[in-house]
């Protein structure tokens, strides 16, 4: 089934109007989710000396499952009586912007699973069993690969030890920020924002967490306007950020409920690519 809409969003906000007005598939008020649930976990991989938490609301709606990042909180749970029973068009317009990135990854799951997200196809990349540190870097070294060969140094959004590891193993130089602070696990430290940081990166990789958090727009009009490849991994609206494709991103590895990290066994990634060499 292929997009009613045929030009990439220019915001998140353009792509949940769209959603909630019914121009990209059946009315989202005619969709309802029968299961919202969170998952938090905690992450500390070995000879690591960081470790960190996640937590995640799901949503399902028929056989799709929506994600996104929230903080990590014990009263996020009320967040499972707000969306549980509830129509996706409602969700789509909840006060909470990580619920609406959630209800609009499960409707456009559902309207255009992977590997056809927003009718694009994918690529499909196999994670091989292991434990937490051996798939991680798998992982890392996949994403890694959808950046152009003559990227020299990656603004990093959302700071993983693993993907920090693969850009230094590809001689790759790097500004990580994440909301977080504090310092990789090289000691260098890690911005919180990028007021008053150097814009001397040559491409961007980011995570799908920008969308819950609210910054994504703006990083991917910095990557339009100043014709940088950005490239995101995302859990967190895995089904939304392919939409962007050639509209600020140029290629996204998704990851779909449930995640590489959650499960030892194999795993796979979808990785779309927007066809243009940014």
């Amino acid at each position: 089934m292929s997009p009613v809409q045929t030009t990439a969003p220019r915001s998140i906000a353009e792509l949940l109007t769209r959603a909630a007005d019914g121009c990209l598939g059946p009315d989202p008020a005619t969709l309802t989710i029968s299961n919202a649930f969170l998952t938090r976990y905690g992450t500390r991989h070995r000879d690591s000396r960081i470790g960190y938490r996640n937590a995640v609301l799901g949503l399902r709606t028929g056989a799709a499952v929506g994600s996104c990042s929230v903080e990590p909180t014990a009263d996020n749970d009320e967040l499972l009586d707000d969306c549980v029973g509830v129509r996706v068009a409602d969700l789509l317009r909840h006060p909470l912007f990580p619920v609406r990135i959630a209800a609009l990854d499960a409707y456009l799951m559902h309207l255009h699973p992977h590997p056809i997200a927003a009718g694009a196809a994918a690529c499909p990349v196999t994670i091989e069993p292991g434990d937490s540190l051996t798939k991680s870097r798998q992982r890392a070294r996949a994403v890694i690969a959808l950046l152009p060969e003559r990227t020299r140094r990656v603004l990093v959004v959302g700071v993983v030890g693993s993907l920090l590891a693969a850009l230094r193993e590809r001689g790759m130089t790097y500004l990580p920020c994440d909301f977080a602070g504090g310092t990789t696990e090289w000691g260098e430290p890690v911005h919180r924002d990028l007021d008053g940081v150097a814009r001397d990166y040559d491409a961007m990789l980011v995570t799908g967490m920008t969308l819950g958090n609210g910054s994504f727009d703006a990083l991917a009009a910095e990557a339009r306007d100043r014709s940088l490849p950005l490239v995101a991994y995302a859990q967190s609206g895995s089904a939304v950020l392919p939409w962007f494709l050639g509209a600020g991103v140029h290629a996204v590895s998704a990851e779909p409920h449930p995640f590489f990290s959650l499960d030892g066994g194999p795993s796979t990634l979808f990785h779309y690519r927007s066809g243009v060499d940014a």
